[in-house]
């Protein structure tokens, strides 16, 4: 009987390690070089409107394009970040809150190691509803 608990508390032991270090994992790395955007890219105004057909498309193409990185909730734990040096940020913070929506349209037009640009993959419609999209992350 002392063998099994002692199997069992070791089991146990190993799945919260393995938890913890999968859920620490994606904020701990570092986050990567400054990238800021040219203030013309900054002031763009976003011409999608907020609604509930540009946010559900905005979704599709999040899950399609973004998710394997960012994560389902904009987390930046998406199953591909894990293999990233650098931190893929975190959505849902105050800090990217702040982020313009045509600095985001700027990033994700021009993208930049490890993040590829999405200008020959997505229209520019379809990355100002991804935009809209992320908004509701938050």
């Amino acid at each position: 009987m002392k063998n099994v608990r002692n199997l069992f508390a070791g089991i146990t032991l190993v799945a919260t390690c393995i938890m913890f270090s999968s859920s620490v994992s994606a904020q701990s790395k570092p986050k990567g070089k400054p990238w800021p955007a040219p203030a013309d890219a900054i002031a763009k105004k976003n011409p999608v409107k907020v609604e509930a057909g540009s946010t559900g498309e905005g979704k599709e193409l999040y899950n399609q394009h973004c998710k394997s990185c960012h994560g389902a909730k904009g987390k930046g734990d998406g199953t591909k970040a894990e293999k990233l040096d650098i931190s893929c940020g975190d959505f849902t913070t105050p800090e990217m809150a702040k982020v313009t929506d045509g600095e985001w349209f700027w990033k994700i037009t021009d993208g930049r190691k490890p993040m590829p640009s999405y200008k020959e993959k997505l229209s520019d419609s379809e990355r100002w509803k991804v935009i809209n999209y992320m908004r509701s992350l938050k």
